[in-house]
This record gives C-alpha cells, structure tokens and sequence, in this order.
C-alpha cells in the first residue's frame, strides 16, 4: 500500500491527514486513546510537549549567516505579510466585534502570519535565486504561535502572562543557538522535522469535534483566498521595492501547515479563546490546503513575468534542469511544512 504517496497528494497533507484522523477519533470514538500511559499522551493532552519539540527544531534552523541584502529582503517581506495580518485583524477585531463572515479575529491573524517555509523554499530554488532563497532566514521568525501571541497581547485582546509567552520562545531560542554553534545539530534537525509534524497534527486533532469542519468550511476558503490576495500583493511589493524581483514576495503568499496549530495554542495560554479555537484551527487548515494550491501558481507567472520584461523567453528559462528538479520535490517540501 502506498499510503505515504497518498498522503503527499493532499496540500499540506503531513500536517492536515493525521489532523483529520485525530478530529475523527474525537468526534466518533472520544475515548477510544483514553486508557492511560503512553496511549494517551498521544490524545490532545500530549499537544504541548510535541509543539515544544517541532518549536525546537524550527529554531535550529534559524542561522545568523545570511547576507546583509537577504535579511534586508527577508525582514521586509516579514514586516509586509506580518504588518498587514495585525492590521486586518484588528480591523476585524474592533469594527466587527471579532468576526467577520464567520471568521475570528485569531483565525485570520494565524493564517496570515504564518508562511509555508518548505514551499517558500522549494519555489524560490526553481524560480529564484540564492538571494531569494536566503530571504526567509528572516521569515523564519513568524514560525509558530509567539507573533501571534504578541500581537494579540499588544493590542490588548488576549490575557496572556508573560512566562507563559516565554515558555512559548524558549524552545526556539534554545534550538537557534544550538543551530548556529553546531551545523551538524542544525542539518540532524533540519532533516528529521517532518518526524514531528503527523505528531503534532495528530494530538491536536483530538481536540476538535468534526462537527466544526461543517460550519468552518466555507469561511476557511475564503480566509485561504484572503491571504494569497492580500498578502501575496503586499510581500511582492515590498519584495521588489528592496530591490528582489517580486519572486520572494509571490512565494510568501502562503499559510503555513504548522499555523493550523497555532489557535489551540493561544486558547491554552488564553482559556478565553477556547470556544472559538476549534473552528480557527479547521478554517486555518483550509487556508492552508488552498493557499498551496495557488501559491505555487502566483510565483510561475510573477517569474515569467520578469523574465519577459529583462527580455529573457520565459520557456528557455523554464528548461533548467535544476530548477524542474526543485519544482518536482515543491509537493513533498509543502507536506513537510
């Protein structure tokens, strides 16, 4: 049987499958896992050491060793896709009462946040450049729970203490540092990531009813839609204002597979956001799947684009063989994220 094929065929499907069996087991057999030991720290209670584990390993990967021009780049197309996340959630925060077409304030700020690190790479390696690859060195940082958390705090809508913030960056701090003084630490972590991912997706699963699925739905679309317009928009203009070629930028206009983990985490420093997480965790999912759908489209034609315009055929650049290898292994990189 070739399960794991099967399984790579879905968008993010290493983190969205074993999320649906998890959300699955929960509605129809809750307590199926609930027999005690080792079984059970594989249920929802299990979530918080498996996040701190794939946060850990996230953090090796942040190296300090990128050039001045990539981290100008990498930090501007951040600040661009972070930027327009915290103001379109406040948005929705204080104009609408924190929900806007059935999504939540938090549901929107973690899919918009958050950008697929393993497409982002695996599209600027065929379309880009070493310069366009190396921008997320500084994307990196939006890994995870903790900007939303800031932000949510910082804006006063969340009631979270400070330690637990900082049990939330420790892990990440650890691994950065590990990272940057062993390459070998940073390569063994960097290689074995996708191990935790199923984990983590699986854990948290079982905390929502699928019940959610049919309400969330629809809205999720549209969130997934949402976040390739605007943030796909607003990354390649601030990509090609620093001087890229708006590659980088298309590329961004993602949402990471790891962000559909994200509510639950705020609803476990914030227990204010319990109700609502379940729904935010499903539509983030589906923004996910749809964002790695278009995605990987919006940069092909940003690239032929530029190179129609530099009077290069975009066919005769579109026969690197370097390039159709990375662009072949873009699918496994996205289901690894």
């Amino acid at each position: 049987m070739r399960i794991f094929q099967t399984i790579n065929k879905v968008p993010g499907g290493l983190m969205v499958v074993p999320l649906f069996i998890g959300m699955a087991i929960n509605t129809f057999i809750p307590n199926a896992l609930k027999i005690g030991g080792f079984t059970q720290a594989l249920t929802n209670v299990g979530y918080p050491t498996v996040l701190a584990m794939y946060l850990f390993t996230v953090g090796t990967k942040m190296t300090l060793h990128a050039a001045p021009t990539m981290l100008k780049r990498g930090f501007g197309i951040l600040f661009a896709k972070v930027g327009i996340a915290i103001a379109i959630a406040l948005a929705v925060a204080h104009l609408f009462h924190g929900n806007l077409l059935g999504l939540s304030t938090l549901a929107i700020l973690a899919a918009m946040n958050d950008t697929n690190g393993g497409m982002f790479l695996a599209l600027t390696s065929a379309f880009g450049n070493k310069e366009d690859s190396g921008t997320y060195v500084a994307q990196s940082i939006e890994t995870g729970p903790f900007v939303t958390m800031l932000v949510l705090v910082g804006a006063g809508l969340a009631n979270i203490p400070w330690l637990t913030m900082l049990s939330v960056i420790a892990p990440i701090f650890a691994g950065a540092i590990l990272g940057n003084l062993d390459r070998e630490l940073r390569d063994f972590f960097s290689k074995h990531e996708p191990l935790i991912v199923p984990f983590m997706a699986f854990t948290l699963g079982q905390g929502i009813n699928l019940k959610s699925v049919f309400t969330a739905g629809t809205p999720g679309i549209v969130l997934g839609i949402a976040v390739f317009v605007v943030t796909g928009f607003v990354c390649i203009v601030a990509d090609r204002l620093l001087g890229g070629t708006g590659v980088a930028g298309a590329a961004a206009s993602s949402t990471a597979g790891n962000a559909a983990g994200t509510p639950q985490a705020i609803a476990l420093s914030d227990h204010s956001y319990a109700a609502i997480a379940p729904a935010a965790t499903v539509q983030v999912a589906a923004s996910v799947i749809v964002t790695a759908v278009l995605t990987p489209m919006l940069t092909a034609w940003v690239y032929k684009r530029t190179r129609s315009r530099s009077g290069i055929a975009p066919s005769a650049a579109l026969v690197n063989e370097e390039g159709r290898a990375e662009l072949d292994e873009s699918q496994r990189a996205v289901n690894q994220s």
